[in-house]
């Protein structure tokens, strides 16, 4: 086996990998949350009462979910420009394309996620929850599931990116790749650095988990305790 540890460890802390590194998570944070913003318009959208409103919601939730990452990220690179003339400037670079293509593609799935969230809770509980004083943010921020999965899976198709040339952390890999024919060393290196990432935002993800389900089990308790003294007052 032609596996050489001196190159994969020097590849682990290059400042290449480094810089990779840091503009993967720096592509992930952007696409995320203005795909997120723009998914809780779309599921406002979604739920208004004009008909026209909720059908271009609609068709863009259908669009961006049928289409495949990899064609949206070279539309808006290659085809956009083309398009828009605004969009041929030096302004436009390969990172503003890809967090443009990755948050439009975010906002799709987010929008249903937003959604679902929104028709699971009946006005019933909407009610009892403004009754006990809570905000019309505060609710909403109540009702929404988790989006953490979300993100380790935007941070995974960030390596798509590199088609358009952002120099990402694939991008950065495939050009030693390119110059040393070392596949082994660096992709494993790169292996590396992906199970790190998602390994940190995964034990995020679970505190984050155990948290809701702390609170849900003291308001449960809380509720439990409110009807037995309820039920000592009626004796």
């Amino acid at each position: 086996m032609d596996f050489r540890p001196s190159i994969f460890f020097e590849a682990l802390t290059s400042p290449a990998f480094i810089a990779g590194v840091e503009l993967t998570i720096g592509l992930t944070v952007v696409s995320m949350v203005a795909g997120l913003l723009l998914g809780l318009l779309l599921a406002l959208m979604r739920g208004s009462s004009l008909g026209l409103v909720r059908a271009a919601a609609w068709g863009y939730i259908w669009i961006f979910r049928a289409i495949p990452t990899l064609v949206q990220l070279l539309f808006v690179w290659d085809a956009l420009p083309q398009l828009i003339s605004a969009f041929r400037g030096d302004w436009f670079s390969p990172f503003l394309a890809g967090a443009i293509a990755l948050a439009m593609n975010e906002a799709a799935y987010a929008a249903e996620i937003f959604r679902g969230g929104l028709l699971s809770i009946d006005d019933g509980q909407r009610l009892a929850a403004r009754a006990l004083g809570m905000s019309p943010v505060k609710v909403f921020t109540k009702v929404i599931p988790p989006l953490s999965n979300d993100f380790i899976t935007m941070l995974k198709i960030t390596s798509l990116a590199s088609v358009i040339s952002l120099q990402e952390l694939l991008a950065r890999t495939q050009t030693l790749v390119a110059s040393t024919f070392r596949f082994v060393e660096y992709y494993s290196a790169a292996a590396v650095y992906y199970l790190v990432l998602v390994s940190i935002f995964m034990v995020i993800q679970a505190q984050i988990e155990r948290r809701f389900v702390w609170s849900s089990q003291a308001q449960t308790g809380r509720g439990r305790l409110s009807r037995v003294r309820q039920l000592a007052v009626l004796r």
